[in-house]
């Protein structure tokens, strides 16, 4: 079965090294001397919830590390992919083929706007396929927001259409590019969509974030 849940943001000493604009040594120490709190690994090296380090910077008065923090929590979850289709019929079908292919990923399902709210919100998913005719959305509005809003982590949307709209930018039978990715969606796929086509897209934009991470 797909993966639920959302991952549990969590730093290494190094990442907390940098955040904070100083040497590996001084967060180990603040470790070891008890002001950061920490776990270790079976390896021994020490991690640091994403919870516990925005306390320790709180308490630090360290607000130029704050809001770096706070742009690091609000980066989308780029393994979870959220599908938003009120046909049961084709979220399922679009859940299994999508799991098939890519299993390590978390996939999220909405089958109304209510639904889609809460996951957009509470999950932060880095690739969204949305239905179009998805009832009680504001597709352009929507759109906009995702695209615009830096709390939802800049994701990439991919959008089911019906086809009934021009195709003037149509690459192939199933599948087109969106010119206008700065407002707008990044694909738009005719429904029913090309699950291999979609899923190649998803690795090839693996790479792009692996490449500016």
């Amino acid at each position: 079965m797909p993966k639920i849940g959302r991952k549990v943001k969590i730093f290494s000493a190094l990442e907390v090294a940098n955040i904070c604009g100083v040497v590996n040594q001084t967060a180990i120490n603040w470790i070891k001397n008890g002001y950061l709190k920490a776990f270790t690994t079976p390896g021994g090296q020490y991690r640091i919830y994403a919870k516990d380090l925005a306390a320790f910077l709180d308490n630090r008065g360290m607000g130029d590390s704050g809001e770096a923090l706070q742009v690091i929590l609000e980066r989308a979850n780029w393994t979870t992919l959220l599908i938003a289709c009120a046909d049961m019929a084709l979220n399922n079908r679009l859940q299994e083929e999508i799991f098939e292919a890519l299993p390590e990923y978390t996939l999220l399902r909405a089958y109304d706007a209510f639904e889609l709210g809460l996951k957009l919100a509470g999950e932060k998913p880095g690739f969204i396929l949305l239905d179009k005719n998805l009832p009680g959305v504001d597709h352009d509005q929507l759109l906009r927001n995702l695209k615009r809003d830096p709390v939802f982590g800049k994701p990439y949307i991919f959008v089911m259409s019906d086809g009934s709209e021009s195709k003037d930018s149509t690459n192939s039978e199933d599948f087109s590019e969106n010119k206008d990715v700065g407002t707008s969606a990044d694909l738009i796929l005719f429904k029913p969509p090309n699950v291999r086509a979609l899923v190649e897209t998803i690795k090839d934009m693996e790479k792009q974030i692996d490449a500016t991470a």
